[in-house]
């Protein structure tokens, strides 16, 4: 276990968000459940007992006001350079104030625990070092402790979490893998809303309540999404 890890969270503005998920919310709908969904995991990286800080790269007013008031840094360096392009302001603003390292999250992954950002950490080995825990399909990178921050040249997207374990062999080092089922449950498409309805983590989150409130489980079942 390495100390001195900032989480770093990339969040895009809330208006116009999940537009994936338009087949089933509307974009007032959508916009609610993203602000819902990156509350939770705020909450959750709040909790974490191994945390030395949190960075929220974000333009968004909302999210910002929130953060803050949970003790945030506020970055704004590359908020609007899709989700690579903002941890990587993150991440300059690590090497700049000469902090250890980042670990990095979506604000989408409303089931994560602290106890799960903790087990991370935990597992993370001293500089340089690179862990990560994928996506519940192995296609994501949704939490990635680089150790220092630019230890290992980061790209997100849907497709990111083999090339992100070649990219850190390619850099010398060995990553370490850590699965956490909350962590694992991102969600971007309709599919994704029905895995995460079906996972024991969800029960009690806020998120749930928002969907169910919203008829969500009806409108899966009505579309055949399983």
């Amino acid at each position: 276990m390495t100390t001195d890890i900032w989480a770093v969270v990339p969040v895009k503005e809330l208006e116009g968000a999940k537009q994936r998920l338009a087949t089933l919310l509307t974009p007032a709908q959508r916009s609610a459940l993203a602000e819902v969904m990156v509350k939770e995991v705020l909450d959750a990286i709040a909790g974490a007992r191994r945390l030395a800080g949190i960075i929220v790269v974000t333009l968004d007013p909302t999210v910002a006001a929130y953060a803050t008031r949970l003790g945030a840094r506020i970055v704004t360096d590359g908020a609007r350079d899709g989700h690579t392009g903002s941890v990587m302001g993150g991440a300059r603003y690590l090497l700049r104030e000469r902090l250890g390292g980042m670990i990095t999250m979506p604000g989408d992954i409303p089931a994560v625990a602290a106890a799960e950002v903790d087990a991370v950490l935990e597992a993370h080995q001293a500089a340089p070092s690179f862990t990560i825990a994928p996506a519940h399909d192995e296609l994501g990178s949704n939490a990635v402790v680089c150790s220092p921050p630019d230890s290992v040249p980061l790209r997100f997207g849907e497709n990111s979490y083999f090339p992100h374990l070649d990219a850190a062999r390619s850099c010398g080092i060995e990553p370490t893998i850590v699965r956490q089922p909350g962590i694992a449950m991102d969600i971007d498409h309709p599919v994704d809303l029905a895995a995460f309805l079906r996972l024991p983590q969800s029960a009690g989150t806020r998120t749930r309540a928002f969907l169910e409130e919203a008829g969500v489980p009806q409108l899966l079942l009505a579309q055949a999404i399983p």
